[in-house]
């Protein structure tokens, strides 16, 4: 998969692809050169994962009590 195809992963896909990634890993069966290939492609799916995570971190608000009983959204930190 190349760095294209990754970047316009949904962050579902990313994790399935990781999954499946982790067992062939885990398997033994690949030869050297495509062990290596898997390796790569799940870095960069990792790192995608990563990014994902941090955007959506900052669109999550939090609600805390205002000083007048009501209620008010403020960043997460």
């Amino acid at each position: 998969m190349n760095t294209e195809e990754i970047k316009d992963m949904t962050f579902e896909a990313a994790m399935a692809r990781l999954e499946e990634i982790v067992r062939a890993l885990e398997s033994g069966n690949a030869p050297l050169d495509v062990s290596l290939g898997l390796f790569e492609e799940g870095v960069a799916l990792v790192k995608l994962c990563n990014q994902r995570l941090d955007t959506a971190e900052q669109k999550v608000k939090l609600l805390v009590g205002s000083p007048d009983g009501g209620m008010a959204e403020t960043d997460m930190k």
